[in-house]
């Protein structure tokens, strides 16, 4: 029995067509359609949601749009009601509350074999969140079924200054064994919030260890790389334990003694050290160290690589200058904490007694810090060294009290003053070994379009973010289908401007194949329905690359003034469920779009109508093995044995149910060429029925409005027409691959163009061109007293000793998230930056390339690797996590290059900067 449940919950009658036909099953029921806000609310550390399971593909791409539309899959239950999640989501949002995920429908969140969660599964791509609430409400409601139990998860507290409230959906686990019998190890899973005392009540249980026995935990990396987990208060996650861990349990002996020391004694390698070590016997060449993956952890071995191979930064580190100018007090800073787990893993990469280390307690410092950072989802190199670069500084800034000081506009006077002032200030606050080494000067000129007011001020910067020449325009691979039903769809490619709207899409397509831009129809089908329909207007930034969008042709309105209806027309087959023995529908086919006369809405016109639109890909049988012939009363005019006649003697189906109409076979002709249908008046149909037609809503999943005989049809806007077939007609009459053909268009077939090449200088160009701020931006000018969108434009004044270039590849907008895959050709060698710095006074800036980050593959998902130059022997090598191979200088310019390294010429002989005259500026030329 099903309903609406609670009446508090919904503000409406909810109706029941689309609700769950049976009891939830957590492997994936949720379908449907439903609103929902895509806000998440904080959460609180402890609650414990369950998890669920939704539609991947609905939920990615419902990011960014209003309105979270979820679709079913055919064979999956579906979940009508659309308020049902959004009623829920705004209640868990008042109690502050995190909602959980959901996954595919038909398809289980868990392994069949181990029954734990499947990899990879994906926030708000693979699964949603609920609280417990919602789900209790969902299992009183719907039941559960038998031995399916509820995937629990608790929220975790994140980040030691700044607190953040994850779901934890991914245990950790852990593998378990004594120290006495290391072969025997028992995986279980545990959460971070859990602590090393817990870890060890656990082991005591497993392996029968009695309460009055003395144990210690050790945290094993490798064969010989052991840690102790003395803290038996500190959680999973401060431990520095992570996916696979090997945790050993050792008792102590009879006579006192622990039975590691006699491994200590024995020299067996039981050693204490935070990172994976190899035998000190096998060396390798300093700084050809690789970095293990942690588990997504690519971005920061990438990151952590170029930092290693920066020499003056290593070498400050390597030579401990680092500690004497930690500042353990510096509230931005991170207590020295994150100097003294890079410096630590700094001296493992360049000791050359390892070609692999594994950064774990590195990592654990980060996610303390930057809970960004702290779990095991891909992210960016960049913002990671970012952050580093950042972490560094202030953990190392030699300022121990920082001074307030006032900043101040130009008011006309000199550059060099200004930048001066600017630079001084900064060091005031900021001096630091990475000051010293990463730090450089813009010059910002601000001008006024009302009253001419010229701002100009002095920044400073610690990498060099360069926009990437964007496309003005994109390719779209589109199918047209036509009016006419014998004509075959045809896929064209069209060029549409980047940010344009569908009319656009419309008139390039126009030129392509003749029809009318007015007469289309732009769709995009999903799991044969429509997903949705655009509106002329609409931005194509809606229209996702991997999105199949149809074009459809339909009729003009005719002279006579009639106003015309657009119908959705869906194929439906009809099933029958084996365990329930109840009947369904599953759709299968392109659906169609016709247009109708609004007076014409009645259930004779459109049959003839919908059979002529599906005559190319019905094909009748012969009369005499299915039907007694019918009277000629018309003309053959087609080729699949329809003919043309009168309908008025269709049937309807006697005690049928309410909604549907029967249609009759139709008695084929046995010449050439009987297809086309006229009219309703031309046709002439045969007593055998062959299949249904119904009015159903916009997702085809449930029938709506009922159907009166001669009565024009009650439509409404989320109307659609269903045709359902049982399973042998459509196997008799249904040409599937007649269904399926389409044809190419010329444009299909033509090269596409070599995606451009730019130099890093148009780069540079780009970055310093002037440009208009945005209204949405504007900038206040003290002279008119109010924002204004004013000119901006930046320009070098001073660049670093190492300069970080960093390709802006990744744009974002509301629709959709794009990465920039061209090549951009920069120099390995002799990249002279001379001529971008503004400062007249300034020297030779020219610089080598050390290192690269680079990224394969696209927004949010790939690889990072990197090129470094290894200062000892000053060859190049490639460097992907635990691997490091020899490498080619042309091997480096990729259209990968994500983030640049330079070091400039002859900087080794600067350690900090300085003025080179004492009558210059007191800007640092290096």
């Amino acid at each position: 029995m099903f309903g609406a449940g609670d009446p508090n919950l919904f503000p409406g009658p909810v109706d029941n067509a689309g609700l769950f036909p049976g009891p939830i099953d957590n492997s994936g029921l949720f379908g449907g359609e439903c609103c929902g806000q895509r806000g998440r609310a904080r959460a609180r550390p402890g609650r414990l949601p369950a998890l669920l399971s939704l539609s991947s593909r609905a939920l990615a791409r419902a990011r960014g749009r209003s309105a979270l539309r979820v679709r079913h899959r055919p064979g999956s239950a579906a979940l009508g009601a659309p308020l049902l999640l959004g009623v829920l989501a705004a209640r868990v949002k008042r109690k502050r509350c995190c909602l959980m995920l959901c996954s595919l429908p038909f398809v289980s969140l868990l392994d069949p074999e181990t029954q734990s969660l499947k990899e990879h599964l994906i926030d708000e791509l693979d699964y949603v969140l609920v609280p417990t609430e919602a789900w209790n409400k969902l299992v009183a409601w719907y039941g559960c079924i038998d031995g399916q139990k509820p995937i629990v998860r608790k929220v975790v507290e994140y980040g030691l200054f700044v607190k953040h409230y994850k779901v934890e959906v991914y245990l950790l686990e852990l593998k378990l064994c004594e120290s006495s019998d290391p072969d025997n190890v028992i995986s279980c899973h545990f959460s971070k919030a859990d602590t090393v005392a817990t870890i060890e009540k656990e082991m005591r249980k497993l392996f029968n260890i009695p309460a009055e026995k003395e144990t210690r935990l050790w945290n094993r990396y490798m064969s010989n790389t052991y840690e102790q987990l003395s803290k038996l208060d500190s959680t999973v996650q401060d431990a520095g334990l992570c996916q696979g861990q090997v945790v050993l349990i050792e008792v102590k002996n009879e006579d006192g003694t622990w039975p590691g020391q006699h491994c200590l004694a024995k020299g067996s390698g039981f050693v204490c050290h935070p990172y994976n070590c190899r035998d000190s016997a096998s060396l390798s060449q300093p700084g050809l160290c690789g970095l293990s993956n942690l588990g997504n952890t690519c971005f920061m071995n990438s990151a952590l690589q170029c930092l290693s191979n920066t020499p003056p930064l290593t070498d400050y580190f390597l030579e401990d200058k680092y500690e004497a100018e930690i500042n353990q007090n510096n509230p931005l800073g991170m207590r020295g904490e994150i100097a003294e787990a890079y410096a630590d893993l700094i001296k493992q990469m360049w000791s050359g007694r390892q070609s692999h280390v594994a950064p774990r307690m590195f990592k654990t410092q980060v996610g303390r810090f930057a809970p960004q950072f702290s779990g095991y989802q891909q992210q960016d190199s960049q913002e990671l060294l970012a952050f580093l670069l950042d972490g560094l500084h202030e953990d190392l800034n030699r300022v121990k009290k920082k001074p307030y000081l006032e900043l101040k506009d130009a008011n006309g006077r000199p550059d060099s003053e200004v930048a001066k002032e600017a630079w001084e200030n900064h060091r005031l606050r900021n001096d630091s070994i990475i000051v010293d080494i990463f730090h450089g000067l813009f010059k910002s000129t601000l001008v006024c379009p009302k009253c001419s007011k010229v701002s100009v001020t002095f920044d400073p910067f610690c990498y060099l973010t360069l926009p990437l020449p964007l496309r003005r325009d994109r390719l779209m691979e589109v199918t047209l289908v036509y009016a006419d039903p014998q004509r075959r769809p045809v896929q064209y490619r069209v060029v549409v401007p980047m940010m344009g709207a569908i009319s656009d899409l419309c008139e390039s397509l126009s030129k392509l194949s003749g029809v009318p831009a007015e007469n289309m129809v732009v769709t995009d089908v999903y799991n044969h329905r429509f997903h949705k329909i655009f509106q002329m207007d609409e931005s194509l930034n809606h229209i996702l690359p991997k999105d199949d969008i149809f074009v459809y042709e339909v009729c003009k309105p005719s002279e006579d003034g009639s106003e015309y209806v657009t119908l959705s027309i869906y194929f439906r087959e009809k099933t029958m469920r084996q365990s329930s023995n109840t009947s369904g529908t599953v759709l299968f086919g392109q659906p169609l779009l016709i247009s109708v006369p609004k007076h014409k809405l009645t259930v004779d016109h459109l049959y003839s109508v919908v059979l002529e639109q599906i005559s190319r890909c019905v094909k009748l049988p012969l009369a005499e093995e299915y039907s007694t012939p019918c009277p000629d009363r018309g003309t053959c005019n087609g080729s699949n044995g329809v003919v043309e006649g009168d309908i008025e003697e269709m049937e309807h189906q006697d005690g049928g149910e309410e909604g549907k109409e029967k249609v009759t076979e139709v008695d084929p002709c046995h010449s050439e060429g009987c297809m086309q249908v006229e009219s309703a008046r031309d046709l002439q149909p045969c007593k055998k029925q062959h299949f249904t037609f119904s009015l159903v809503n916009s997702s085809g999943t449930s029938e709506i409005n009922s159907i009166v005989e001669g009565k024009i049809l009650k439509l409404n806007a989320f109307s659609a027409v269903a045709i359902d077939w049982d399973s042998e007609t459509r196997r008799l009459l249904y040409d599937e691959q007649e269904a399926q053909a389409f044809e190419k268009h010329g444009s299909m077939l033509q090269p596409q163009k070599k995606k451009a090449v730019v130099a890093l200088r148009d780069c540079i160009e780009l970055f310093t061109t002037m440009e208009t701020l945005g209204e949405h931006d504007p900038w206040y000018c003290p002279n008119c007293k109010k924002h204004q969108q004013a000119t901006k434009k930046f320009d070098l004044w001073s660049l670093p000793r190492i300069l970080v270039v960093h390709l802006k590849r990744f744009s974002y907008n509301r629709y959709w998230r794009d990465k920039l895959d061209t090549v951009v050709e920069f120099p390995i060698r002799g990249l002279n930056m001379s001529e971008f710095v503004c400062d007249p006074r300034a020297g030779s800036y020219v610089y080598d390339l050390i290192a690269v980050s680079n990224h394969y593959g696209a927004m949010g998902v790939g690889h990072y690797t990197a090129y470094a130059k290894n200062k000892v022997n000053d060859k190049w090598y490639y460097f992907d996590d635990s691997s490091v191979s020899v490498a080619s200088e042309d091997q480096i310019v990729t259209k990968a290059a994500y983030v640049l390294f330079y070091q400039r010429r002859n900087s080794e002989e600067h350690s900090a900067p300085s003025a080179p005259q004492e009558e210059c500026d007191g800007m640092d030329t290096n």
